[in-house]
C-alpha cells in the first residue's frame, strides 16, 4: 500500500527585508542582510524554501545595564560602559550578523538622555562597526517620537531597521523611515488582529511592505513561551496561506526576555540546587530562541555569547 504524500502546499511567501546598505548602495555596511522569503514552515525544507537563514543581533545599551546579573556583564567586561567598545566585542569577538542598539538611556527613569546624545551614540556605533544596524527606543512613546526622528536622519542612507511602531503611535517613526530610508519594526502585543492591523495602518501611509519586520512581543522560557510560539506561528501559517498584511519577517527579543525569567537571573546563593547561573542563564537564553525560530523567527536579538554561539550552531545545522 503505497504512503499518501501529506506535503503542504503554500499559496503565500514571506516578504524579503533587506537590512544595511554598502558603500554601493550609499551606505557603510561592510554587507547587508536579507531576511524572510520563506515559501514553507521553518526547516520544512522538502515544503518550501528557505531562502535566507535566520540571523543573531546582539544587544548593546547606550548606557551601562542597571539590572543585569552579573554571570551576563561578565563576558563584556568594562566593555558595558562604553557602547561603542561593546558593540566592537560583540562582532569582533563574538560573531554578531548585526548590532542592536536599544537606547534605554533616553527614557525618563534611566537618564532622559537629549536627542542629540542619542543621535551621536548611534553615529559613534556606525563608525565603530560596519554591520547592519538595529536600532530600538525607550517604549516610551513621547520620548521615543522626540528621539528617533534624529536618530533615523543621523542614519540616513545606512538601510538601517528602526522601532517600534505600534497601534496608537505609528506616524512619526513612519514618516521619518520612509523619508530616510530604513526599514521599520512593528509592534503588537499577542495578538494576531493588531499585528495585522499595525502593519496596515503602516502600509496605507505609503510604507512598504517590503520594508516591515514585525514584532508580535515575545514571551520566555516558562513565562507565556507557549503562548507566544502559538501566536507567531499562527501568523506565520496566515502568511503562507495568502495573507499578504501578515507576510512580515519576525524579529524577537529574546536575551530580554530570557533573562527576566527568575531561572535565568537569580544568584547562585539564592538557588544552589539550580545550577550555576553561568551555565543556565544561557541555556534558558538558548532554548528560548531555538523554540521561537520554529515558530518562524528571522531576526533573534540577544545577549550572553555562550547562548548566541550554541544558536548560530543550531541554525548551521538546520539549513545546511
Amino acid at each position: 500500500m503505497p504512503l499518501p504524500d501529506l506535503t503542504e502546499k503554500w499559496s503565500g511567501s514571506i516578504h524579503t527585508v533587506k537590512i544595511g546598505a554598502t558603500p554601493e548602495e550609499g551606505g557603510t555596511r561592510a554587507y547587508s542582510i536579507e531576511v524572510g522569503g520563506e515559501t514553507g514552515l521553518p526547516f520544512l525544507n522538502f515544503e518550501g524554501e528557505t531562502p535566507h537563514r535566520p540571523v543573531v543581533a546582539m544587544e548593546v545599551l547606550d548606557i551601562e545595564p542597571p539590572e543585569w546579573p552579573a554571570a551576563l556583564l561578565e563576558p563584556f567586561g568594562e566593555a558595558v560602559k562604553n557602547p561603542v567598545d561593546w558593540a566592537r566585542k560583540c562582532v569582533e569577538e563574538f560573531g554578531a550578523d548585526l548590532i542592536c542598539l536599544k537606547l534605554q538611556g533616553i527614557h525618563p527613569d534611566f537618564g532622559d538622555a537629549s536627542p542629540q546624545a542619542a543621535a551621536e551614540t548611534a553615529q559613534a556605533v556606525k563608525e565603530a562597526v560596519d554591520v547592519p544596524l538595529i536600532v530600538w527606543g525607550c517604549d516610551d512613546d513621547e520620548k521615543d517620537n522626540a528621539v528617533l526622528p534624529v536618530v533615523s536622519q543621523a542614519l540616513a542612507g545606512e538601510r538601517a531597521l528602526l522601532g517600534t511602531v505600534k497601534e496608537d503611535n505609528y506616524k512619526t517613526l513612519t514618516a521619518c523611515c520612509l523619508a530616510d530610508g530604513h526599514n521599520l519594526i512593528a509592534e503588537s502585543p499577542l495578538d494576531i488582529n493588531i499585528a495585522k492591523q499595525v502593519n496596515i495602518l503602516v502600509s496605507d501611509m505609503g510604507f512598504p511592505p517590503e520594508r516591515i519586520v514585525m514584532y508580535p512581543t515575545t514571551g520566555g522560557l516558562g513565562y507565556g513561551i507557549e503562548y507566544a510560539y502559538s501566536i507567531h506561528e499562527r501568523g506565520r501559517l496566515a502568511a503562507l496561506s495568502g495573507d499578504v498584511m501578515m507576510a512580515m519577517p519576525i524579529i524577537c527579543l529574546i536575551g530580554a526576555e530570557a533573562w527576566r525569567a527568575k531561572e535565568a537571573k537569580a544568584e547562585d546563593e539564592e538557588v544552589p540546587q539550580w545550577g550555576p547561573q553561568g551555565e543556565r542563564g544561557p541555556m534558558w537564553e538558548t532554548i528560548t530562541a531555538t523554540l521561537l525560530l520554529q515558530g518562524g523567527a528571522d531576526i533573534l536579538v540577544m545577549r550572553h555569547p555562550k547562548a548566541v554561539a550554541a544558536v548560530r550552531q543550531y541554525i548551521e545545522a538546520l539549513t545546511q
